[in-house]
């Protein structure tokens, strides 16, 4: 079950060129690897804009995808391996490894930075089938 929804704030300045994994909280479960079908909450916020872009935090429903099968953007294929079930991680992600000159839609500009926070819930290490890509929701939130 997801905790509190987190706040994300977008310190001044230029953002990284690589991308930057903090542990807000080092969980104690089952680690995360790089095949591991994993369900997250999480939140993510455009840093040109420090906008919430999506949340899964209300939804009810944890997001569930298998790590290293290109069904998330690149930045968390990269950046969830490691994560214990019960910690909580702060992504921040540069455009080459989220949506890069594209961008997403309506909510996540070309080349924008991304920082998400990511709540693991729960981890199966035993993947059965390959799955499609999946986007994430992008649904505005009002502030």
């Amino acid at each position: 079950m997801a905790t509190a929804k987190p706040h994300i704030a977008i310190p001044a300045g230029a953002p990284p060129a690589d991308l930057e994994i903090v542990d807000l909280v080092v969980g104690d479960g089952e680690e995360a690897l790089s095949d591991s079908r994993v369900a997250v909450h999480y939140l993510g916020v455009a840093w040109s804009t420090h906008a919430e872009f999506d949340s899964s935090f209300e939804q009810g429903e944890p997001f569930i995808a298998t790590l290293g099968r290109k069904q998330v953007i690149a930045g968390w294929d990269a950046g969830v391996p490691g994560m214990r079930v019960g910690g909580r991680r702060q992504l921040t992600i540069p455009p080459h490894l989220a949506y890069g000159s594209q961008g997403a839609g309506l909510f996540v500009r070309p080349n924008e930075t991304l920082v998400f926070v990511i709540e693991l819930e729960r981890v199966d290490s035993t993947v059965n089938g390959s799955g499609a890509p999946r986007r994430f929701g992008f649904r505005r939130r009002a502030h």
